[in-house]
């Protein structure tokens, strides 16, 4: 008779063969790229004006290492991490997450939003924060994306608001074709929540 111990290993050194093929240590070129697309859009044709000051400046967002690549993120268990086979990023995911983000208060407030750089100083209102999680989780099967989120306020004495945002695509497959779409879900639903935080501060 196997000890119980004996059969939680073998179990998670089958879930650990079966994960295998989804997942990459090299240094290959990905066959396919993502990149993150908002659900919502300002039509074509509209416009926002008003002073620069009064604008919503959306910042790059800071993320450690694992986001600061172009590769796929899959957290193997709470201290290993790989990266989905055959997937890469177009652009830094910490870059696409603020053009989704900026696009999607945009059409959420219809107030003037600009991004990052010089604007920065200018803005009264700057929305910013860390990108904690973009990418699948084999344990829970699941995509994963997690924001801490921080609104400042005011050019003088600054209010600093933060506030944690997350969503969650469970019953996801490891593979390139559904782990895309999945994450594109789940950061468009975290863009949108931030959107109606800060429509509602």
């Amino acid at each position: 008779m196997l000890k119980a111990g004996t059969v939680r290993g073998m179990v998670i050194a089958a879930s650990c063969l079966a994960l295998s093929g989804c997942l990459s240590l090299g240094g290959k070129t990905p066959d396919e790229l993502f990149r993150l697309t908002p659900e919502e859009t300002a039509p074509a044709g509209s416009t926002a004006r008003g002073p620069l000051s009064e604008a919503i400046v959306v910042e790059d967002p800071e993320a450690d290492r694992s986001l600061d690549m172009l590769r796929v993120p899959v957290r193997v268990d709470a201290s290993s991490l790989a990266y989905l086979k055959n997937a890469g990023w177009i652009e830094k995911p910490t870059r696409l997450f603020r053009s989704l983000l900026a696009e999607t208060i945009r059409a959420r407030t219809g107030r003037l939003v600009v991004e990052g750089g010089d604007f920065e100083m200018t803005g009264k209102t700057r929305i910013g924060g860390r990108l904690l999680e973009m990418g699948y989780d084999a344990q829970k099967s699941a995509v994963v994306v997690r924001f801490d989120a921080m609104l400042s306020e005011g050019l003088g004495p600054e209010r600093v608001v933060t506030r944690r945002f997350e969503s969650v695509v469970n019953g996801v497959e490891p593979k390139a074709q559904y782990v895309g779409p999945a994450i594109n879900q789940a950061a468009n639903d975290v863009a949108q929540q931030v959107a109606d935080w800060i429509k509602g501060s």
